[in-house]
């Protein structure tokens, strides 16, 4: 009992990692395959009540009651929710042909019938959305979210040259929801890494990331940038509710609107045909714009799909039949160690190039040392390698039998390759770390990392620059950035007075973004955005945060222990003391901006839920004030909600914090408020 308790905590943890990797940071670590097996396992341990049990309120439903979680979480706070009129449920996956007739069976014996027609599409590999058009137009681009309830992404769509924002159709319905997926072809991928290269910029690692960073900037002129596309697919909530009775009439009206559809899809009376159309995809696949992982077969009959209905988390009437991952064989050759920015030393497997799922393959992820000795992986080994949906290819397993009779098993350093410096490994943790900060490759990858968008946002300051910098002593520190001038920047290759320009303005610019940023762009370890901003919210200054000790973090929500132990140990290293006088002396913002002049913010301590439209502020502005002045945003109300702030058009949330007592105000109160 105890091992399956501890299980179940360890593939919780294990997924809401997996989940947070892929559905906000568009950086997935591990293969659908991999994701899939782990969540069936987990799945398999529990039943409905010990789920609830296990995972509490953080999966309390934006309607109050609970709920299993039905996808990841793509939400990020930096953008309007919207609550989908009808779910974005995800969808059930199988790997296996006997299972997916399974589901016939199933299906079957739910409608008490011999016989049911099917529809088999594309399952494309991009970022979902659902497109909502009021009377023909479309008022809003939605992110699927949580699955209840997505981010407002329209303004970073409107340069998609084949979708039509307005259609004049005698027979569109008055109100629907489609969904599909946004995605970016490989031709436009390799255009803009190819720019990124000959500015010395980091390049990205696949278009699917690529395309879900591109729908989620904050600046629609960058977006713009970005050739993205869409296909559509899908139906949501549409008013008329009958104007459909078939998934096929539905494909054959938007392809009549002119919205860009699946160029396959095939109408089937039987599982046996289904299952033709579903080897013929296979073969088809690849001449498509879209990347496709898979088929997915639905229920024909909209009526039948009502019918069938829909288990937590996804519907019952349809399924993804998953296409098995590509695998090669090729020769290791070598085995790099990395360091990362926290002293991580992490195996890098270098291969015989060899293509694989339409790119030439020279790397592959080798996870730690354990995962190197528990599948006995040596230089000059056969190994079979996968590449599953556009993500890092990992070594699945060695071809012992082609193994040469020298070979010798692999030695993992005791040293760091960078620095020399003694390596060591924490109880609990996989990774071997080097400990000495000033080794040279976790200068070079603090700096990477303190740079990235999602932290200081310094473009311009890519890999090979930030080399140079680290490599010549011109930046030793993260506080060194402050002190580069254009001059030095002239000696560097490749750099030249516009370039040079660029970076400087760059690096003066990020003197302004807000302190969770600054907090996040530290690299505290195990410190991540989440804990950032609630820590600036919580003390209001660095310098405050600097002063602290681990007993004043157990008030704060989601700040552990081993966080807190993490912040003080940090700010105890005389080298960051003098970082942050560095920060204050360059004009860095080292306190929530605060625009009252009050030495306490008004709204520590206080959560807002907006509803409705606002005509004073837009939600965004809302939302930044209420920040500004100590305060949290929620996308749902609950008993800990401090106010609700209501504009015209509310919807459920004001019907539930009247249930719950919640204070209501409106625009004109809220003014009174911040003044």
């Amino acid at each position: 009992m105890k091992d399956r308790v501890r299980r179940k905590k360890e593939l919780q943890g294990l997924l809401k990692a997996y989940d947070d990797a892929y559905y906000r940071n568009a950086q997935p670590e591990i293969s659908d395959q991999e994701y899939d097996r782990l969540k069936r396992e987990f799945e398999a341990l529990i039943d409905q009540g010990d789920f609830l049990g296990l995972l509490g309120t953080q999966n309390q439903s934006i309607d109050g009651g609970f709920q299993i979680p039905i996808v990841g979480d793509d939400r990020l706070d930096e953008f309007v929710s919207h609550k989908h009129i009808s779910p974005m449920l995800s969808l059930d996956n199988t790997y296996d042909e006997s299972e997916f007739f399974d589901f016939d069976k199933r299906l079957r014996k739910i409608l008490d019938s011999d016989i049911l027609s099917y529809v088999v599409e594309p399952k494309i590999d991009g970022v979902a959305v659902s497109l909502t058009y009021e009377n023909g137009v479309l008022s809003k681009a939605t992110t699927r979210g949580n699955g209840v309830e997505g981010d407002i992404i329209t303004q970073n769509i409107l340069h998609i040259k084949n979708l039509p924002f307005h259609i004049k159709s005698n027979d569109f319905p008055s109100l629907i929801e489609i969904r599909g997926e946004i995605f970016m072809s490989h031709e436009e991928f390799n255009r803009i890494n190819t720019e990124r290269e000959k500015q010395g910029l980091d390049l990205y690692a696949n278009p699917r990331n690529l395309t879900a960073g591109t729908v989620k900037l904050l600046d629609p002129k960058e977006a713009r940038t970005r050739k993205i596309e869409i296909v559509l697919y899908g139906l949501g909530a549409c008013l008329p509710s009958e104007r459909f009775a078939t998934q096929s009439q539905f494909h054959h009206a938007i392809r009549n609107w002119k919205l860009p559809t699946v160029e396959f899809l095939k109408s089937v009376r039987n599982a046996a045909e289904a299952w033709e159309a579903i080897g013929l995809l296979d073969q088809q696949r690849n001449e498509y714009d879209y990347p496709t992982d898979g088929a997915v077969i639905k229920l024909d009959s909209i009526e039948l799909q009502k019918t069938t209905g829909t288990t937590a988390k996804a519907p019952r009437w349809a399924i993804a039949y998953k296409f098995e991952s590509e695998r090669q064989k090729t020769v290791l050759e070598d085995i790099q160690i990395q360091v990362g920015r926290t002293g991580a030393i992490t195996p890098v497997a270098l291969l015989q190039p060899v293509q694989l799922a339409g790119t030439l393959v020279s790397r592959a992820s080798l996870h730690n040392a354990d995962e190197i000795k528990r599948k006995d992986i040596r230089v000059g080994d056969s190994v079979i390698v996968e590449k599953a949906g556009e993500i890092i290819p990992q070594v699945i397993e060695v071809v012992v039998s082609e193994r040469s009779p020298e070979s010798m098993p692999f030695s993992f350093p005791s040293h760091c390759p960078a620095c020399g410096g003694e390596l060591l490994k924490s109880q609990g943790e996989a990774a071997w770390r080097c400990l000495n900060s000033k080794c040279l490759a976790q200068v070079k990858a603090r700096i990477q990392y303190y740079s990235s968008r999602g932290c200081m946002n310094i473009d311009h300051l890519g890999e090979a620059v930030i080399s140079q910098l680290v490599e010549r002593s011109l930046v030793q520190d993260l506080s060194d950035i402050y002190t580069l001038s254009k001059s030095q920047l002239l000696e560097l290759d490749g750099f030249g007075e516009k370039s040079a320009e660029n970076l400087i303005i760059s690096i003066e610019q990020s003197k302004k973004q807000d302190l969770w940023r600054l907090i996040s762009a530290l690299g505290i370890k195990h410190v991540g955005v989440a804990a950032s901003k609630e820590l600036a919210r919580a003390f209001g200054s660095l310098q405050a945060l600097m002063e602290l000790e681990e007993e004043d973090f157990i008030s704060i929500d989601g700040i552990g222990s081993i966080m807190a132990a993490s912040i003080v140990a940090f700010f105890k290293i005389n080298e960051n003391q003098k970082m942050i006088q560095n920060f204050q002396q360059y004009g860095l913002q080292l306190t929530v901006a605060v625009e009252n002049t009050g030495s306490s913010l008004p709204f520590q301590g206080l959560v807002f839920v907006l509803t409705g439209s606002l005509t004073q502020l837009t939600r965004e502005e809302a939302t930044l004030k209420i920040e500004s002045l100590g305060g949290r945003v929620s996308s749902s109300v609950s008993k800990k909600t401090s106010y609700l702030l209501t504009g015209s058009s509310t919807g459920s949330k004001l019907s539930k914090a009247e249930k719950l007592n919640v204070p209501i105000i409106n625009e004109s109160k809220f003014s009174e408020m911040i003044e």
